[in-house]
């Protein structure tokens, strides 16, 4: 049963981990790299589709991606998406090849970007104390149903405490590493 408890907590706050990365993965640092418009939706025949489903996604060079669509007439449906993404990036069309340039990144908008991690960072380590919460919640349940003793319960949070401090050290190690990554001319 406590197993069982731990092994959720476990799954629970990997998923969290993995969820901080993606979002990292969103926030340009100073190249390049397709993944930055996969969570943009292009409206496909009235079905808001992402973009790497109707279009093929490369980087041209260190500061360009490039965009090939399927269908020729998706250039002004892909264009559109990118112009209202959250980006702030001007794609910029040569026949069907659309070419999205990046700007470099000014010491500010590097500064706001270091910020916006800070708070994902934050909400992920929040994240992962619910979950511990919600555990020591379960467990403590199960000592009032008399289903486990109270050395159980002692040394199950003790376990779950451990786990926690794992995942929020590699919450820690990950802002680290993006934070440099950000601040790198």
């Amino acid at each position: 049963m406590i197993n069982e408890i731990c092994k959720d907590t476990t799954d629970r706050m990997v998923k969290s981990i993995e969820t901080l990365k993606l979002t990292f993965s969103k926030l340009r640092a100073n190249r390049a790299h397709a993944g930055l418009l996969d969570h943009i939706m292009v409206s496909y025949y009235g079905t808001d589709t992402p973009l790497n489903q109707v279009a093929n996604v490369s980087v041209q060079d260190s500061r360009t991606l490039s965009i090939s669509p399927w269908e020729k007439q998706m250039v002004p449906a892909i264009e559109k998406a990118i112009m209202i993404s959250d980006l702030g990036l001007n794609p910029v069309t040569s026949g069907v090849v659309i070419r999205v340039p990046l700007p470099p990144l000014t010491e500010e908008r590097r500064r706001d970007m270091v910020r916006i991690v800070k708070q994902e960072a934050e909400a992920a380590r929040v994240a992962i104390r619910n979950i511990r919460r919600d555990s020591n919640h379960t467990i403590k349940e199960l000592v009032k149903e008399k289903e486990i003793s109270e050395d159980d319960q002692r040394h199950a949070e003790e376990t779950i405490q451990k786990i926690t401090d794992k995942y929020i050290n590699e919450v820690e190690q990950i802002l680290v590493i993006k934070e440099r990554d950000l601040m790198e001319v």
